[in-house]
């Protein structure tokens, strides 16, 4: 298999909320949902880095297409890592999270690998961790 991650997609309990928390709340590019004129198909993509997509689609529709038992999130499962710039951002985008409605699990502080970071979690529980690591700089960083 050649590592080539597309989508990321997270499974929600509401689809309209989680669209306004993260299109308007975090400020992710997307279209909105779309997909609706499918039975289990609505869905809404966001443009994140270098071709990557975050989908969020329900979870009762994402336990329908896989034919799995809907269970709860278990927030410990997976985190979803957000590497900044400049150490200051993680500040920027921990506060903007938590005024979109996000909750703060660990503020922002620094880290034993000489970076600095927070973690928040989503309407749904999924966690994102808000990282500037000085040995892990995003590719955008000269630009």
């Amino acid at each position: 298999m050649k590592p080539r991650i597309s989508v990321l997609t997270l499974g929600v309990a509401d689809l309209e909320r989680s669209l306004g928390f993260y299109r308007d709340g975090l400020g992710l590019p997307t279209d909105g949902i779309v997909g609706r004129e499918f039975e289990h198909g609505a869905v809404a993509f966001f443009t994140l880095s270098e071709g990557l997509k975050l989908a969020i689609w329900a979870q009762n529709d994402i336990a329908h297409d896989t034919g799995l038992p809907k269970t709860p999130i278990s927030a410990t499962a997976v985190t979803i890592g957000h590497n900044v710039v400049r150490r200051e951002e993680v500040d920027e985008v921990m506060d903007q999270a938590s005024r979109a409605g996000a909750r703060i699990i660990k503020p922002a502080q620094d880290t034993f690998y000489g970076g600095y970071a927070g973690y928040f979690s989503d309407p749904d529980g999924h966690v994102w961790e808000i990282v500037w690591n000085p040995a892990n700089l995003p590719a955008d960083r000269l630009g």
